[in-house]
Parts: structure tokens; sequence; C-alpha cells
């Protein structure tokens, strides 16, 4: 492995989060806040780490897959570092591990936040935070960007991390293609519900964070009551749609708005999740009207909010369901594995495997009542091959026993069960918040500094979608 090589891709990397620093920096001398030094000493520092080695080392054409992987994974870990250090140097509820953690929790778009007063922190400091869920949520695909013209032998590597084999071959476009395409309407998303919120009365800053944070799925507010605070049925209506939206494959939207046949009304998968969270949404509403004295009407407005909040891993608020009924936070739960579609900015196990799991299930009841006949898994007109199969089982296998393992190391720090389950659910799925501690309307700043590390761990894991993580602990590929 040529660590010289992958360096300079990690210093591509962290340029593009110089970018971003800078224009915080902005934000705070036009405000005048005391966040300007933390913002533009990183900022510096990351343009410095960034250029050195792109000038030192020589462009290479072609990286290994095992190279790939270090470069996405090491490109994660990278900027989590960089992302906390404005966050130290600034101070207040920012120890070094609450940083990394909020950092962390930024780029992976989790949404998890230790702070218990959100509105104390500058409007620099609120953009930037705002900006790592940009970042983070085109994720590789924004990195391969940059790093494509320069490798030919990465492109299936980093492409493959975050977008699935079957959402991929459901569109035929060339690699670097269709990674642009994805950042055009990543881009075009965020700026247009910018445009809305900001003129059903959102101030436009906040319209700018909160677009960065509904896109990239992330969930940071700028305010302590999230979403809740604007009372607003226009609001909350914009940003569930473009919750939904962000849950769908980008490629997919692209088709739709071409016209095109392969769009998002004739895929399985998006009708699968659609129709999922229409029910799931449905049934929260009747629970909440039959269990309280909530009004239909209002009770539909919050469980449509939250589900779809819940179902795409954004993890916004308008209410607190720590007080929903216990089936209401069941469903809210399963949301919180299963999250939206692949090849979009969520994380979780995915509408797209989930639907392969049901078919799958459904295969191998016919096959036993038909021991003769011969069947396959399909999703439209693409056949699900054995190897997919396997791919998923193995897949889910890992993030439960990860699951598993998280909620066992969490509990020894003597938290209920509730709170460590829900918080490893969470974080492992990117969803941000969870039940008990870490509810709707609280925090992880509570937590033991060990834990919020675990739980960063748990993030990253999610984000990388397991394998590509695990991967770099198996030393013989290292050679």
């Amino acid at each position: 492995m040529r660590f010289p090589v992958i360096i300079r891709f990690i210093g591509i990397i962290i340029l593009i989060n110089a970018i971003f620093l800078f224009v915080s920096s902005l934000f705070s001398m036009y405000y005048n806040e005391t966040s300007l030094i933390p913002l533009l000493f990183t900022a510096i520092i990351t343009t410095v780490f960034g250029i050195f080695p792109i000038i030192l080392v020589p462009k290479q054409d072609d990286l290994s897959a095992f190279e790939g992987m270090t470069i996405v994974v090491g490109g994660w870990i990278t900027t989590g570092i960089v992302g906390a250090l404005p966050y130290f140097m600034w101070g207040g509820e920012f120890t070094f591990v609450n940083a990394f953690f909020e950092s962390v929790s930024g780029y992976t778009t989790t949404g998890a936040s230790i702070l218990t007063d959100i509105e104390v922190l500058p409007n620099g400091l609120l953009f930037w935070r705002a900006s790592t869920h940009f970042i983070g949520g085109v994720g590789v695909i924004l990195f391969a960007l940059v790093i494509l013209p320069m490798s030919t032998g990465s492109k299936m590597v980093l492409f493959n991390f975050e977008i699935s084999n079957m959402a991929k071959d459901n569109l035929r476009y060339r690699t670097r293609y269709a990674m642009q395409v994805i950042l055009y309407v990543y881009v075009a998303l965020g700026l247009v519900e910018t445009i809305l919120l900001w003129a059903g009365g959102m101030p436009l800053f906040d319209s700018v964070c909160h677009s960065f944070a509904t896109i990239s799925t992330g969930g940071f507010a700028t305010k302590n009551a999230s979403i809740a605070y604007y009372d607003s049925f226009y609001i909350e209506g914009v940003i569930v749609v473009f919750m939904f939206l962000s849950g769908v494959h980008f490629g997919l939207l692209f088709e739709t708005f071409r016209l095109k046949r392969n769009n998002i009304f004739t895929s399985p998968v998006v009708q699968y999740y659609f129709f999922g969270l229409l029910i799931v949404s449905v049934l929260i509403a009747l629970k909440l009207w039959i269990s309280s004295d909530q009004p239909i009407l209002s009770a539909l407005r919050d469980s449509v909010f939250q589900t779809v909040s819940i179902g795409t891993s954004t993890g916004f608020a308008t209410t607190d369901t720590n007080i929903w009924p216990v089936f209401t936070q069941f469903l809210l739960i399963f949301l919180s594995f299963q999250c939206a579609c692949a090849g979009s900015t969520t994380s979780g196990i995915k509408v797209d495997r989930m639907l392969v799991m049901f078919k799958s299930i459904r295969q191998q009841i016919k096959q036993l009542q038909h021991p003769n006949s011969v069947s396959v898994v399909k999703i439209k007109n693409f056949v699900v091959s054995n190897d997919i199969l396997n791919r998923i089982g193995v897949f889910v296998f890992l993030y439960f026993v990860i699951l598993g393992i998280s909620t066992m190391l969490i509990s020894l720090f003597d938290i209920d069960l509730m709170t460590s389950f829900s918080a490893s659910l969470a974080t492992l799925s990117n969803v941000g918040p969870g039940f008990s501690m870490v509810g709707s309307v609280s925090n992880y700043n509570a937590l033991p500094d060990a834990v919020k590390m675990i739980l960063s761990v748990d993030m990253l894991l999610g984000r990388l979608e397991v394998f590509g993580f695990i991967s770099l602990f198996f030393i013989k590929s290292w050679k």
C-alpha cells in the first residue's frame, strides 16, 4: 500500500473542507463573532496540510481496491478531526471529545448533538456545523469528483461505497457522469428548498442551514426546539417533502426530471419506500388520536413529520416522541433500522435491501412449496444474483452484531437499556435522536466520554456501511 498516494488524496479531501471553513469565517467576520479566530486558524491549517501532499506527491494513474477504501475511510476520520478543531478552540461545552462527537455527527449526517443550548453558538459556527452536513451528505461522491480525473483504477471502489450495486445498475450511466448527476441534484434540491423556506418566513441564514441539514438527511437545527421553533405548517410541509426526496436515489430523481421511463413513479423500491412511510404515518396518527385528546389533524401533522424525519434518518423534531405510546415508538425504531433508499444520503439497512430480503423470503417459501420449480428474486427488471443476496445477508448480520456489541458496551456504564439500545441504533443508522436519555428533544451531553467515542465509531461504521471500515483491520490487505 502506497501511503504517500493515500495522503495526497486525503489532502484533496481536507482542502474541500477548507473552502467551507473560509466561508464560515466570513460569517463570523460579518457578525463580529468570537468564532472568527478558531474558524480562520483551522481554515489556514487545513489549507497548508492539504496543499503540501498535492505538491510533493506525484499524481498516480491507478489505485488498488484497498488503497481506495483506505482513502475513503481515512478521509472520513481526518475530516472528523479537522471539523472538531473550530468547536474545541471556541470552547463552551466543547471538550475535545464533545467536539469530535459533534464533528463526526455532522459529517456522517447523524445529527446527534452534545449541545444543551444550540442558540449560544455564533453564526459562523452554526454555518460550519451545517456545512459538515452538506459535505458529509454527498460524501464519497463529492470527493470522487475531484479524485476521479486523477485516477482510473479507483472509480468503482470509490463509487460503490455508498451506492448499492442494485441501485447503480438500474441507471445506465458512466461512473463519473453518474456522480456528476448526483451532485447536480444534491445542489439543486438545496437551492430550491432554501428559496421555499425563505419565502415561508424563515430567515435566510436559517433557511440555508436547514436546507443543508435536510438534503443531507442530517438534522442539525439552528434552534433548541428544532423545527418546532417556527410552529409553521408550511415550513414543516416543505421540509417533509425535501426529506422524502433526499431519501430517494438521486439518479432516479434526475431521470424523473428528464421525464424518462425509469423514474420514481415506476421504481418498486421508491413505491415500497413511499407506501411504507404512508402506512406508518397513518398508524401513528391513529394511535396518538385514540390514546390522547389530540385532534386527529394535529396527530397526523406530528406523525407525518416524525415518521418522514426518522424514516429518512434526518432526525428533525417537532414534538417529544419520548412521551408517545410504546406502539408508536416501536414503529419509529423499525424505521430507524430501515431508513430510505440506496443512492441517497441516508444510511441504515436501506429500503433496497429490505425489499430484496422480503422477496427472498417469499421466493424461499415458494421453493419449499414447489421444490422442482426454478425461481429468482427480481426487482422490476433487475435479477438479484446469489452474490448480491449473500452480500445483503452478511451486511445485515454484521449490522446487528455491531448493534448488539455497541449496546452491550454502553450498558457497562450503567446506562438504561433503552438509552443504550436506541443510542446505538440512532448512531449506527445515522438517524440522530433515539429514546429515553437521547430522545428527540434531548441530547447526548450527559453520556460519559467513553460512550460518546463508542457512538462516534458507530456513526462512522454506519456511514461507511460497515465493510469499508472493517476491511482496514485485515492486515494482509495492506500488502
